[in-house]
């Protein structure tokens, strides 16, 4: 067995890598265990953009959250040197009366948050490259914009070895179990010994949390990156961010960006799947599917494809995260069910898991994530 640890983290995608970066911070011995390569694509950090947004319409109760990850972004390329987060605006776009417009409006209302109704009309005046039919609205938001998945995780991980922690990749952990007040990690290299445990396993952890008997789905999700057929209509000075609720589904994408083109994906449905079962490529059925929308809502988007790329959701029963404390074994905390909206909170996540691990409490207000709500 090898030297105790202060925290082993088991996962360094967008909440792993941000957990090990605030616990090495913080002076504490850490362990991060990697099943694959820095910057792989098999779970659910990568694809070279994320969305944030601060009107959250899940839930008002995830503004203050978001608001302290934005700041925990900015911090972090301060101290990384690095650009990981740009603004973009953004629009919520579907009927007046649907919730996803609502849930908007009222977050920033209860919040203070900057926000404007647009009509059709005044929707494609400002940014002519979107075409609403006219049962719908679009709110748009100010403070939205982008996230680099790749570059945020590599900076988490970067700068948490540099304030000391031991960060291992191309090593699963094959079981976790607890001992006395610590916990043992074991992977095919040796076992580890710790104080504390943070599993952020994304689309493992129904696997590697089974016996918390979570419920959590995962599915397989898919996006194609378009090269725009009217390139001026979709550079990010004349097209936010988006999301759509409309008769054909729930959809979000991207401006054009250099050497990525209009990246658009559907947010809601998905095949049920594990990581191993996953389907990795992406059908031409399904790449006519996104055509098909965007060419109704934004004519001249979707040109020749560049590529497509598939990721994974891990979902919970009500697709709000699950940020919680094992029952039994309270040296162990977890973060899961991310549902598909939670890279933009990664930072703010770390942050928590190490609150958590370390002082079994957090000041920020996780009351309605935790797994109790399902007991």
């Amino acid at each position: 067995m090898s030297g105790a640890y202060d925290a082993i983290v088991l996962g360094l995608g967008g909440m792993g890598s941000a957990a090990a970066y605030h616990l090495s911070r913080r002076g504490r011995r850490v362990l991060g265990l990697e099943a694959f390569a820095p910057g792989h694509a098999n779970g659910s950090s990568h694809g070279r953009t994320r969305i944030i947004r601060e009107a959250y319409a899940e839930a008002p109760a995830y503004v203050p959250l978001v608001q302290r990850a934005y700041a925990l972004w900015r911090e972090l390329e301060a101290e990384s040197g690095q650009s990981l987060l740009r603004i973009t605006g953004g629009l919520t776009i579907g009927p007046a009366d649907n919730s996803a417009v609502t849930g908007v409006v009222a977050s920033a209302e209860q919040y203070g948050l900057a926000y404007e109704r647009l009509t059709p009309a005044e929707t494609v005046a400002r940014f002519p490259g979107f075409r609403l039919t006219d049962d719908l609205v679009a709110i748009y938001q100010p403070n939205s914009g982008i996230l680099f998945p790749e570059s945020c995780v590599a900076a988490h991980q970067m700068l948490a070895a540099r304030h000391g922690a031991e960060l291992r990749y191309a090593e699963p952990a094959r079981r976790w179990a607890a001992a006395g007040a610590g916990v043992v990690v074991e992977t095919d290299h040796g076992r580890y010994q710790a104080d504390r445990l943070v599993v952020t396993a994304g689309p493992w952890a129904p696997a590697v949390l089974g016996e918390l008997a979570l419920p959590l789905t995962v599915t397989r999700m898919y996006n194609v990156h378009f090269e725009p057929a009217r390139p001026e209509l979709f550079a990010p000075d004349r097209c936010p961010i988006y999301g759509w609720k409309v008769p054909e589904g729930e959809y979000y994408g991207f401006p054009a960006l250099p050497e990525q083109g209009v990246k658009f994906g559907r947010h809601d449905g998905g095949e049920p799947c594990t990581p191993e079962t996953a389907r990795r490529e992406v059908t031409a059925a399904e790449v006519d599917a996104l055509r098909a929308v965007l060419d109704r809502y934004m004519p001249g988007a979707a040109g020749v494809v560049k590529w497509t790329l598939t990721c994974l959701y891990t979902n919970s029963a009500d697709h709000h995260f699950i940020i919680d404390r094992h029952p039994a074994h309270p040296q162990v905390v977890y973060a899961t069910g991310c549902s598909g909206h939670a890279f933009k909170f990664t930072s703010v996540i770390g942050e928590i898991l190490a609150d958590l691990a370390l002082e079994g409490a957090t000041r920020h207000r996780i009351d309605f994530l935790s797994a109790a709500r399902f007991r």
